[in-house]
């Protein structure tokens, strides 16, 4: 009884090593770790809520052109989204990321507001490529949208044409990174006013 609970106590050490130091913590990447220190957190709400928003972003895809197959490979195995919390969503009422990838017509254009307002608050919207950032290659035609941003409020921009699948990366990263900035409860305006 005894060797088997040395071995597996060896095993468990093997696959589960003990961090030393400085934790590689996302949110605190320089700093040391108050839960192993002190054994408690103390936060406030809003980051406690843009921590959780941040590790479970479902961005609704949004393809259009061919800056929907660099997004389809950053879902893929080499990049995984997943390890980020982010999963597509086929559905706009599940998701609260909208991913715009390609060339926007404006035929194209009131779908994409509907879909966007269908999308429960809060939401955020990525400008992936050149065609969705400014109307790309495609600039003077008189069927595009010279940039999504004419139709809906954009929060990070990725460009290129077409980006990787690492910029697009880089740019989900970089939201997380705006929505850890946000404040929920501290700056909000009620909508009463003093008198």
């Amino acid at each position: 009884m005894g060797v088997i609970r040395a071995i597996r106590g060896l095993a468990d050490s093997a696959s589960n090593p003990l961090p030393e130091g400085r934790l590689d913590d996302i949110l605190r990447p320089e700093g040391e770790n108050p839960l192993l220190e002190h054994g408690f957190l103390t936060t406030s709400t809003d980051v406690l809520l843009n921590w959780a928003r941040t590790g479970s972003m479902w961005p609704m895809t949004f393809g259009l052109a061919c800056c929907a197959v660099e997004m389809m490979h950053a879902g893929a195995a080499r990049l995984d989204l997943d390890r980020y919390g982010v999963v597509f969503r086929p559905s706009p009422r599940q998701s609260d990321v909208m991913i715009v990838a390609g060339t926007l017509v404006n035929k194209m254009a009131p779908a994409l507001r509907k879909v966007y307002d269908q999308m429960p608050d809060p939401k955020w919207v990525i400008s992936m490529g050149s065609c969705a950032n400014g109307g790309g290659y495609y600039h003077y035609s008189y069927a595009v949208v010279r940039g999504c941003d004419r139709v809906v409020p954009v929060d990070v921009y990725v460009p290129g044409c077409p980006p990787t699948a690492e910029a697009l990366v880089y740019g989900i990263l970089q939201l997380q990174k705006k929505i850890r900035r946000a404040t929920n409860f501290g700056e909000q305006k009620t909508g009463l006013r003093n008198g």
